[in-house]
């Protein structure tokens, strides 16, 4: 049955085709924001999400755009708003596969994203207020950022001001279990001079009891273009969150909350000549984190807190030459300084408990060169890193690969890359299984992909086939009666994704995505073996209409009766209509319409049907 499941999610996309994608257009992208290269240069599968499809989405967190989006991607869940972090939390994003401990970076305008302690993802803080575009690559991309980037990449690229004067746009949304979401962002933009603001704030009672959330996010970003060829900016980003925590409905708990507060800010000079372009990034990203475990119902209260703070501080060196007729030769120099702080307090006096305090420095280099042969119709690429830590050493990433473009609307792509996981902080020195010994987890990634486009670009179809073989995976085993942690994991993943888009008019649009996954592990989670995402777009006048169709056969979610299946249905309505200069555009949003019950993180129900609705204003 699983089988005919997949064969007919199979038949549906050739039959339907995926869109125009709003992802893949490569050629046509203005960057706006640092890059150490390209993402056209790169023989990796990349898949771009640009504003539009951001802000359609009417969501207020990127990661479920981004899973809708994108084959191959799947992000765990555990209720209604808020992913949290500490035991129970959800929000582990996996590309085909590998992504649990933070195998996959994320980064703002560059400058990377993770907890410096305990090396775990920040999902609460990857926000779609004040984005321009969301760059994923699927694959290692340790080449150009190092550790962490083992499975793939996700560059979050800000929102600049473009418009001269006053610009902006707002949002407020309210709906099911008095969840409440209200953003606004606004830019300024005079001669050489820009700026952009932006603010969001999100709070839900939750779908099950002790389950509250809220978040705050501000946002600044500021750009002076002194010439033709330079820039220089910064940004600041903060977020605050507190997520409550019931626990499993196998073992509940009671006053387990988390609280965090994320800041990430850089300054950077961007150069932009017929020759070179490039620049030069400095980035601090820092973290204060309180949490409280909660306690069993019935047990006493536990009489201290938890607090951690860390940082990620660095700068890059980067530049693309243009020495001669179809050749780009990407050069960079990395810095990074990252570590933290825990400690108890007791809840009776205040008192402290000391932890750990510890850090780590790495320096790299890098070089990339692509050369394109008989106009454009072959280009090789190839590239090396080398990366020194003062914990693990040397660690060396090779990366090759080819694009041809055979014919028209064609493009083949083949690559091979290494990508790397550092130890963090908890791996190494806190709890009973800490080993300061670890080495970084490794694995190489092959992957041929064909792109195509047919009838005038109304249908755009890809198909891509990967082999993922992993070693040095850090786990726990027991040694001499006691866990200690160490490098003997490995496992082997392979599949394939199909991607395909139809424009029959102006105002209709039929996209699809299937992702298939096999993978050696027994014990993987939050990485369906089947994954299709169907979506139809009708935006007849001033209306919008958007029904989408999200299935997962063959789920780990660690339920001991065996793998999840589900089918979620949504829609999305909306109306524009403008008047003296504002665009105003109430809309409704309905999930899981045939209100199915399921479970991504085993014993956290999720919430079933929900309604959202609001008004968005643009001016």
């Amino acid at each position: 049955m699983k089988k005919i499941a997949v064969l007919a999610g199979i038949a549906v996309i050739a039959a339907s085709a995926q869109a125009e994608p709003e992802e893949v257009q490569l050629q046509d992208l203005v960057v706006s924001a640092p890059s150490k290269t390209r993402v056209e240069l790169l023989p990796l599968n990349v898949t771009v999400v640009d504003d539009s499809v951001i802000n359609n989405s009417t969501e207020s967190s990127l990661l479920p755009v981004l899973t809708s989006q994108i084959p191959g991607m799947f992000v765990s869940e555990r209720g209604l708003a808020g992913y949290g972090i500490s035991n129970g939390s959800a929000g582990a994003v996996n590309i085909r596969g590998v992504g649990q401990n933070n195998k996959v970076l994320f980064m703002i305008d560059g400058q990377p994203q993770w907890a410096a302690v305990f090396g775990h993802e920040l999902p609460d803080t990857y926000v779609a207020n004040g984005v321009e575009r969301v760059e994923v690559v699927k694959g290692p991309s340790s080449l150009l950022y190092g550790s962490n980037a083992m499975g793939g990449s996700v560059n979050i690229i800000t929102r600049h001001q473009k418009r001269d004067g006053v610009s902006g746009r707002a949002r407020a949304m309210f709906g099911s279990y008095n969840t409440q979401k209200f953003n606004l962002s606004t830019g300024y933009r005079k001669d050489k001079c820009s700026v952009l603001v932006a603010g969001q704030l999100d709070r839900s009672n939750g779908s099950r009891k002790g389950s509250e959330f809220w978040l705050a996010n501000e946002y600044i970003n500021l750009t002076y273009t002194p010439s033709a060829h330079w820039s220089v900016g910064g940004l600041v980003d903060m977020t605050q969150s507190k997520a409550n925590n019931p626990g499993t409905v196998q073992s509940p708990l009671e006053s387990m909350w988390t609280y965090i507060f994320r800041g990430a800010s850089s300054i950077y000079a961007h150069n932009t000549y017929s020759f070179m372009d490039g620049g030069v990034q400095a980035y601090i990203n820092w973290g204060d984190h309180d949490i409280d475990d909660g306690h069993a119902p019935g047990t006493e209260p536990r009489n201290y807190l938890f607090h951690s703070t860390d940082y990620n501080m660095g700068f890059t060196l980067y530049e693309t030459l243009h020495p001669w007729q179809g050749n780009d030769l990407s050069l960079g120099l990395d810095f990074v300084h990252w570590g933290g702080h825990t400690w108890n307090t007791l809840k009776a006096d205040g008192t402290v408990q000391e932890g750990i305090r510890r850090h780590v420095n790495e320096v790299a280099w890098y070089v990339m060169m692509q050369q394109s042969f008989f106009h454009d119709i072959l280009s090789l690429n190839a590239g090396v890193r080398q990366q020194h830590s003062s914990q693990y050493g040397n660690e060396w990433v090779p990366q090759a690969g080819l694009v041809v473009r055979g014919w028209k609307g064609s493009q083949f792509k083949f690559s091979f890359g290494k990508g790397f996981r550092a130890p963090n902080l908890r791996e190494l020195y806190m709890y009973k299984p800490a080993n300061p010994d670890l080495k970084p987890e490794s694995m190489l990634n092959y992957e041929v992909s064909l792109r195509q486009r047919l009838f005038d670009n109304c249908l755009d179809m890809g198909v891509a086939f990967f082999l993922i073989d992993a070693k040095d995976m850090i786990q726990t085993v027991m040694r001499e009666g006691s866990p200690l942690n160490v490098n003997t994991g490995k496992f082997i993943n392979k599949g394939f994704e199909i991607d395909a888009a139809y424009r029959f008019n102006s105002w209709i649009r039929l996209s699809a995505n299937y992702a298939y996954l096999h993978t050696s592990s027994t014990d993987l989670l939050y990485a369906p073996k089947n994954k299709l995402d169907v979506q139809l777009d009708v935006t007849p006048r001033n209306f919008e209409i958007t029904l989408s169709n999200n299935n997962i056969w063959s789920l780990n979610t660690g339920n001991p009766d065996g793998n999840v299946n589900y089918s979620l249905l949504n829609l999305r309505m909306a109306y524009k209509y403008h008047a003296k200069g504002i665009t105003v555009k109430p809309f409704v949003k309905l999930d899981d319409i045939n209100n199915k019950r399921y479970e991504v993180v085993y014993g956290c129900p999720m919430p079933g049907f929900t309604i959202m609705g609001g008004v968005e204003a643009s001016f």
